[in-house]
């Protein structure tokens, strides 16, 4: 209310015409009313003032700012300054100074807005500290109220740590900075981490300068990566990497340690400039090898844990930071090779054979092949020459196939050894890979861990009787199934093939036989130890017409030996009835008969 201390009474006030109703002279209440308004501010609406706060409750904040009637301003108002409290000095927007009901209508939320974008700017200039009620959270940020206006705060200036929860400071009152204007958007961008930082800087400085290689240092988690750990030492950052948490392989440095986790860990290195420190946890602990037991040695079965694959092997953990690896050659007697993968796989338990140990350099070799008989240390009497086995066929080659016995047996069937009567190009004609295949042991090469195996041997040859049934000019009937140029491929029965070269291809009328013809063949020559048959059509009616020409000559040759030789009858027995006398007449009738016959 307003003060009415130093208001002096009036020397002439007529106390009878007050008793009767007539208090005053209009000249004496005139005087009243200009003593009583002196004692006011003089206030006019749209000014900013400033006021006292002299009541707060649930709703309203009653403020005086020296008129004759207080003003009333929703607590809302003051949502970005929870600490408001009774005798605080707050600005206000007079909106009226005396509205229909008599009431002075004030807005302190007006009268920030009046005045700062000023204000903003002024904080920029002289990088001020000021007060923020963080209203709510937006993409990549929160929104604070700063003297009104609606300032962006960026996820990544709340604080110099990663912030994994927005909402908690959500109705909040912070402190800022304002780092950024846009003049024409009337943008205003604020930072929390700013203060912190500068906080820090000092602290970081100290600590920086103490920094020695060796030192042993409490430090907190401050985030985790795929690659190490931040450690906050203090104001001042360091890395982890994820090769230094353990002795043993990390797969996720989760596994070892937790944000917010305080921990105690080595300086390993700095940079000259001291930004980036390199840190160590598991250089706390000594290292697993200087602990292993001492009677280890080669030969010994270990167990341990593939903690890591290769193609050309695995890494086995036989105790956390001590490994071994088994070389994909140690983990079968196959030779063919193989992935590491097709027989191990990561986080498979496993038992192994010391191949070799050396613990100066903390290496260790280690099989798992050994853990069974090699097979060819009995080879001669498992599989000796002539046995007959079903093997699987592993890969091809243009002079055969190699196949596999059992692991770590392997041989190889000659492409000549396939088959008796099939001339086969190439091993993929006869079988593919992954399939099984009988054959029979020929021969043993035992330093170079091979067999000689044939799968035609299963079987008598056929060519010895094929011997008595294409023999040498014998005709059977067969089918054209391949052209070439030197020749075709004849298919006789019993599958055997025969061959005939061009020429003998040419039929009895002139034209030449084509592929798919069923055509009968002589069999011009048989070779038992080629497999070779040599085949002609050709010569089937050459040999017939040659044999009717001949026949033909025979015959004539004979007619005329037989008529000479009548005639020569005749005249021995005309010689024989006739006289001397006739001697003449005969000669002249041979010298007749022989004219006539040439």
């Amino acid at each position: 209310m307003a003060d009415f201390k130093n208001v002096a009474p009036l020397e002439d006030f007529d106390w009878e015409a007050y008793e009767k109703g007539n208090s005053t002279t209009a000249q004496a209440h005139e005087q009243q009313e200009q003593a009583y308004d002196s004692t006011l501010n003089k206030v006019a609406d749209d000014e900013v003032v400033n006021g006292k706060v002299i009541a707060i409750n649930k709703r309203e904040v009653i403020v005086n700012i020296g008129y004759k009637s207080d003003g009333i301003i929703p607590l809302s108002e003051f949502r970005y300054n929870p600490e408001l409290k009774v005798g605080d000095e707050v600005e206000v927007y007079i909106e009226n100074t005396e509205n229909k009901k008599g009431q002075l209508l004030l807005s302190h939320k007006r009268a920030r807005a009046a005045r700062s974008w000023d204000r903003v700017n002024e904080a920029l200039e002289s990088q001020e500290v000021i007060k923020g009620y963080i209203k709510c959270r937006t993409k990549g940020g929160m929104i604070v109220d700063v003297f009104g206006i609606e300032a962006f705060l960026p996820g990544s200036q709340i604080d110099v740590k990663p912030i994994r929860d927005y909402d908690v400071f959500v109705g909040k009152t912070m402190e800022f900075k304002v780092v950024k204007i846009n003049q024409e958007y009337r943008n205003v961008v604020v930072s929390h981490k700013a203060l912190i930082e500068e906080e820090l800087e000092q602290q970081k400085k100290e600590i920086i300068g103490k920094l020695e290689k060796g030192q042993v240092l409490e430090g907190t988690v401050k985030n985790i990566t795929s690659y190490g750990v931040f450690i906050d030492l203090g104001g001042v950052d360091g890395l982890i990497h994820i090769t230094d948490l353990s002795w043993g392989r990390v797969s996720d440095p989760k596994e070892i340690v937790e944000l917010d986790q305080k921990i105690n860990v080595v300086i390993l290195d700095f940079d000259d400039e001291k930004k980036r420190i390199a840190l160590g946890l598991k250089q706390l602990t000594p290292h697993p090898w200087d602990s292993l037991d001492p009677n280890l040695k080669v030969g010994d079965v270990v167990k341990g844990k593939v903690v890591v694959m290769a193609d050309y092997g695995a890494f086995i953990e036989i105790a956390p930071g001590v490994e071994g690896l088994i070389h994909v050659s140690e983990m079968s007697w196959s030779q063919h090779l193989r992935s590491a993968q097709d027989f191990i796989k990561v986080g498979d338990e496993v038992e192994a054979v010391v191949l070799t140990l050396d613990r100066d350099e903390r290496k260790m070799s280690l099989g798992i092949k050994q853990l069974k008989k090699d097979p060819w240390e009995d080879i001669d009497t498992k599989y000796p020459v002539g046995s007959k086995h079903t093997a699987t066929v592993r890969n091809f080659t243009s002079f055969g196939i190699f196949v596999e016995i059992e692991e770590g047996v392997d041989g190889l069937v000659h492409i000549s050894d396939l088959s008796w009567t099939k001339k086969v190009k190439h091993p993929s004609e006869f079988t593919t890979i992954g399939a099984t295949l009988d054959v029979v042991v020929l021969d043993i090469d035992k330093e170079n861990r091979r067999l000689s195996l044939g799968h035609k041997q299963l079987e008598d040859n056929p060519w010895d009787e094929y011997e008595a049934i294409y023999t040498v000019g014998s005709i059977h009937k067969g089918k054209i199934i391949e052209m070439m140029d030197r020749g075709a491929v004849i298919s006789l029965a019993n599958g055997v093939e025969g061959f005939a070269t061009p020429k003998h291809l040419v039929k009895e009328d002139g034209s030449q036989a084509v592929q798919g013809e069923e055509l009968d063949f002589k069999v011009i020559e048989f070779n038992k130890e080629s497999k070779r048959i040599i085949l002609s059509h050709s010569r089937i009616f050459e040999d017939i017409q040659k044999a009717e020409a001949k026949a033909e000559k025979k015959a004539a040759r004979k007619s005329s030996s037989k008529k000479e030789e009548k005639e020569e009858q005749v005249i021995q027995n005309q010689a024989a009835s006739t006289t001397l006398g006739d001697i003449d007449a005969l000669a002249a009738l041979k010298q007749q008969l022989e004219d006539e016959s040439k």
